[in-house]
């Protein structure tokens, strides 16, 4: 049976620092972690499991930087099922709001006594992850970057979302589409959902033939309203209306009434949201299924603590559910 001083030979290191490489209790430079987990590789070391578990604090790090354009009624329903999660498998959580980027994730990689790292508001090219890549810890994206070598990501495939969304109001009959989407600094920040679910809007509506128009919006009334007048000011014949932006849903209705357009019989509108938002203001969605998500991904890095196997990416197919928003085009005489 292969030993922890076996790797330690063939490394060239010594046994404590292989127990630390597998345990992340201390942090260790990239290039001898890498050098140890190939020696793990090629011998075939299987850690035992109760050791580790006792080497274990029993503390995930869950990283949510509250920054600018971020709705935090939707977020906090990730983080209670992600919350429940873990306290169901007796872990706690250590909730990490500061947007420190790269600098933060090391700091509590060398300093907290934490096992893993459950990573929120994942960018395409987001510069935490060459970090994530480098500590000795699992750790689990909700979100994922352009790049997936190495990560482990769970998320709702927001392109197939998006393109739900122009196929239902295809298949309605409507030919001119417009879209409101997530504040404009969270484009800025090259956010995975919100570019996402823009790009899978747009190729269907070309797929489809769909005349369309994509807007971000700022989460208050005033913008709601002025970037609705901005699309039929673009798009006259504008007759639907695709909003990703649970924050600014409960001022889109009243915003078309304020410039003549009824819903559903002058604009359908669809929502990407919560099932319970969607219910609350009738509108028909693409449901955002944030608790699972959130659970789903402490699932996932409960597994990798234990040592088991995870698929790299476990995308959620989106689920449209029909509500008073949206109706078949009625072609005028």
């Amino acid at each position: 049976m292969v030993t922890i001083a076996d790797v330690a030979r063939h490394a060239g290191v010594a046994p404590s620092t292989v127990s630390y490489v597998l345990t992340g209790k201390r942090s260790i430079s990239p290039e001898t972690r890498s050098k140890v987990k190939e020696s793990v590789r090629l011998l075939g070391y299987h850690p035992n499991a109760g050791a580790l578990a006792a080497s274990r604090a029993n503390v995930v790090a869950l990283v949510l930087p509250l920054r600018p354009g971020v709705h935090l009624p939707v977020l906090m329903r990730y983080v209670t099922a992600a919350i429940t999660s873990a306290r169901e498998h007796d872990l706690d959580v250590l909730l990490l709001t500061a947007d420190q980027g790269p600098q933060g994730l090391r700091r509590v990689a060398a300093g907290a006594q934490v096992d893993g790292f459950l990573v929120m508001d994942v960018g395409l090219d987001d510069d935490r992850v060459p970090v994530l890549r480098q500590i000795s810890r699992p750790s689990v994206l909700i979100g994922r970057p352009t790049v997936l070598d190495g990560l482990i990501c769970v998320d709702l495939d927001f392109e197939a979302a998006g393109a739900r969304c122009v196929e239902h109001l295809a298949d309605l009959g409507h030919r001119y589409v417009g879209f409101l989407g997530a504040p404009s600094v969270v484009y800025q920040r090259n956010t995975g959902h919100a570019q996402r679910t823009m790009a899978g809007f747009g190729a269907a509506a070309m797929r489809r033939g769909i005349a369309s128009t994509a807007l971000p919006v700022e989460n208050d009334c005033e913008s709601v309203l002025a970037a609705v007048r901005s699309l039929l000011r673009t798009q006259p014949a504008m007759t639907a209306l695709v909003v990703h932006n649970e924050a600014a849903l409960g001022w889109v209705a009243g915003s078309l009434r304020s410039l003549g357009r009824r819903v559903p019989e002058d604009v359908a509108v669809v929502a990407i949201c919560p099932d319970e938002l969607a219910e609350q203001l009738q509108l028909t969605s693409v449901r955002l299924p944030a608790e699972e998500l959130g659970w789903r991904a402490m699932e996932l890095l409960v597994t990798r603590l234990k040592g088991g196997p995870a698929a790299p990416l476990t995308l959620l197919p989106p689920k449209l559910s029909c509500r008073s928003s949206t109706a078949p085009r009625l072609r005028r005489a």
